[in-house]
């Protein structure tokens, strides 16, 4: 696979970002507050590692870092909007699993 294709990827994953991050701002009014910094976790979490996306194609190994960073932004980023927007911690098992991908893809860059 073409390392370039990470620099889609964070496009992709920048606007899911910054268009998440506007709404939890301005449009998430969820009816317990504690919802709302669950949001905002998500949100910095999701920009952060966004961020980090656009050097996967500088890195050793471009996919594996590429994919643990969008495997993370996906199950621990998605599951916590998930989380607050339903405002239900049902499904909030899977984000330590996204915390997981977050470390082994920074961790993939010691080999």
């Amino acid at each position: 696979m073409n390392p370039l294709i990470w620099h889609k990827v964070a496009a992709i994953s920048g606007m899911a970002a910054l268009g998440l991050g506007t709404y939890g701002a301005h449009g998430f009014k969820p009816t317990n507050p504690s919802y709302k910094e669950v949001w905002n976790t998500a949100s910095l979490y999701h920009l952060v590692h966004t961020a980090a996306l656009l050097g996967a194609p500088m890195a050793k190994n471009p996919n594996i870092f590429g994919g643990l960073l969008a495997t993370g932004i996906v199950a621990f980023s998605g599951t916590c909007y998930a989380v607050a927007f339903l405002e239900d911690r049902t499904y909030a098992k899977v984000a330590p699993l996204g915390g997981l991908a977050f470390i082994a893809a920074w961790g993939s860059l010691l080999f």
